[in-house]
């Protein structure tokens, strides 16, 4: 297929808007992060390069969240653009209709879309897992360390002088099955092993049962109940896994199986990823409606109007997802419409608006 002249500028020119919004986006963002990382500098004393660096570590995945918004901030600048200069009514005139741009521009978005999704998302995952790992290091969860895979939950834990490496098969919201503790000195040496059936953790004493305990001097003692002290909670080992921005599909995906084969719930993953794989759709979606709003609004020698009414509805558009999401993760609706219901919603909206796109 032989792309026309007109073609060719409309998409230089959409893409062109992208990428300024996207910038200004990115500063804004890192602007706001960099005092949020300013009160992590004074806590742990570091210098002002590490607050400048984990700024721009953390921008690019708080920058893919708001994405869809981009792309409905940038179509109204992009139809501006061409108001102001005349040359809508001339590529209309020509034979150039509405709806002849809105597919021209739904063929970009989409190929941004899928370039974000595939190469984007995952740069931005890196990135947040090595601001993640920067943060850590400075921080006393050095003292700690709790990994998910396919044997299940491993946690490695501090406490005085005493390390706890902890395993469990299964991992429910309170509760471990099938749990081993081995207790050593700082220096590896090793003091203690327990084995119990399952331990209840809904608080800091964690009420094991059926508990076989060999010590130090080879001695081993069996109780039905017994009572160990941690630092870890369910609600804390819950949120030790919780910032999945920092992984990347493949991992997120691997993630999601060893849950399940612990039995631990895998619904925040499936979540996730359901909302990763709407971007693209979410982008296409956004860039209609900015046409179509736009389009209708009567008041186009305000930009200033135009705007104001763009955010206004970005933050409608928002609320409606996170609602939704909100009850998906409750468990009130399926976690698979809690994500696609809003933009089943947005798509019926923008065809109805595509029916009236060339009315004048």
């Amino acid at each position: 297929m032989i792309l026309k002249k007109y073609q060719i500028y409309l998409g230089k020119l959409f893409v062109e808007k992208f990428i300024k919004i996207s910038l200004i986006f990115f500063c804004v963002v890192i602007i706001i992060n960099f005092f949020e990382e300013i009160r992590f500098a004074e806590k742990y004393n570091t210098d002002l390069y590490y607050t400048i660096y984990l700024s721009l570590l953390n921008a690019p995945s708080l920058i893919f969240e708001v994405l869809p918004f981009v792309f409905f901030i940038a179509i109204k600048f992009f139809y501006l653009d061409l108001i102001e200069k005349d040359e809508l009514i001339i590529l209309n005139s020509n034979g150039v209709s509405n709806l002849k741009i809105i597919y021209l521009l739904i063929i970009i978005t989409t190929m941004l879309g899928i370039f974000l999704l595939m190469f984007y998302y995952s740069f931005s995952s890196s990135l947040k897992s090595k601001y993640l790992d920067i943060k850590n290091s400075f921080s006393n969860s050095n003292e700690y360390l709790a990994v998910v895979n396919d044997d299940g939950l491993w946690i490695k834990e501090e406490i005085d002088d005493r390390l706890y490496i902890i395993h469990a098969e299964k991992f429910e919201k309170d509760k471990l099955k099938y749990l081993t503790i081995n207790e050593a000195t700082k220096y590896y040496e090793s003091k203690s092993s327990l084995i119990a059936e399952t331990a209840n953790i809904n608080s800091n004493n964690w009420q094991l049962s059926n508990v076989s305990i060999l010590d130090e001097n080879g001695e081993t003692k069996k109780f039905k109940s017994y009572v160990h002290n941690s630092s870890f909670d369910g609600e804390i080992i819950s949120n030790l896994f919780s910032n999945l921005n920092a992984l990347n599909i493949y991992e997120l995906h691997k993630l999601s199986n060893s849950y399940l084969k612990i039995g631990y719930s895998n619904t925040d993953i499936k979540i996730h990823l359901n909302k990763i794989y709407s971007m693209p759709v979410f982008y296409i979606l956004m860039t209609i409606l900015g046409f179509i709003i736009i389009k209708k609004i009567k008041v186009l020698n305000s930009k200033f109007f135009a705007i104001i009414f763009g955010i206004f509805v970005s933050v409608v558009v928002y609320y409606i997802n996170y609602f939704s999401s909100i009850m998906g993760h409750s468990g009130l609706i399926p976690i698979e419409l809690s994500i696609w219901v809003p933009l089943l919603i947005l798509f019926l909206i923008c065809n109805i608006g595509l029916l009236k796109i060339d009315e004048k």
